[in-house]
């Protein structure tokens, strides 16, 4: 049953390209903004059984999503959710056909390892807010297992001081319930093996997207500090939405 479920899935998720394909090279052809790669993100989150809630909404205006990081699973349901651009690491711009179509979403591809390239990808970064889509950055830096909040990295968060225009700060809680471990992307799991796992897996998931309530960077003194306001509020929501039946999930 598992290489049918992962064979369905991999089928839906192909279809669902090849529809909103063409749509939209279209509309790059008009130079029109194109609302298709949102509805591919919210259509693809659903070709791999997962189903998405809402907690609350994405806050209006200039918008800077920092959220927790479990799976690749995130992208496609926030991406969907708020037609947010995201900053990967530029690893993801290699992979075959991935790299692509994260380009289609306007990502902003970092290289957290490379010396010396960060004022050049705050930049880049400033220069993504000055367009009205919202950014959505990972601030742990890479998903987690399932059980802790990593600390968040404040690096890029330099870009909010001050910002390219006004722009608010929504933390995200993705709450994945019971099912946050066994979910989760973490050690030395092949990506391709990890979707091959998540694409398999029996029954539906559901993925909770807590939408927090904003706050102005503008208002604290750093980027540390912007980076530690996010994460004792999205630490706050799943100590709260915790439930006692699941793992631990414990910030550290």
């Amino acid at each position: 049953m598992i290489p049918l479920r992962r064979t369905r899935r991999m089928a839906l998720l192909l279809t669902c390209m090849l529809l909103c394909l063409p749509p939209h090279l279209v509309w790059k052809l008009l130079r029109r903004p194109s609302p298709w790669p949102r509805l591919f993100l919210a259509m693809a989150a659903r070709c791999t059984g997962t189903k998405v809630r809402m907690d609350g909404r994405a806050a209006q205006g200039n918008l800077f999503l920092l959220a927790n990081h479990l799976s690749w699973i995130d992208i496609l349901a926030l991406g969907g959710a708020t037609g947010a651009a995201f900053v990967s690491h530029d690893g993801v711009a290699r992979w075959p056909v991935i790299g692509w179509l994260a380009r289609q979403n306007n990502t902003l591809f970092v290289a957290r390892e490379r010396r010396g390239a960060l004022t050049g990808q705050i930049d880049a970064l400033r220069q993504a807010m000055l367009g009205h889509q919202p950014v959505a950055l990972f601030p742990e830096g890479t998903t987690n297992d399932g059980l802790t909040l990593l600390p968040f990295k404040p690096a890029l968060l330099s870009v909010l001081l001050p910002p390219p225009r006004a722009v608010m700060i929504q933390p995200v809680h993705l709450d994945y319930g019971a099912d946050a471990a066994e979910i989760a992307w973490h050690g030395d799991e092949p990506a391709g093996a990890n979707a091959m796992r998540v694409l398999g897996r029996r029954g539906r998931l559901t993925l909770t997207i807590r939408f927090l309530e904003p706050f102005d960077p503008a208002a604290y003194g750093d980027r540390k500090a912007i980076a530690s306001e996010a994460r004792v509020r999205i630490a706050a929501s799943i100590e709260r939405h915790q439930r006692p039946s699941a793992s631990a999930y414990a910030p550290v």
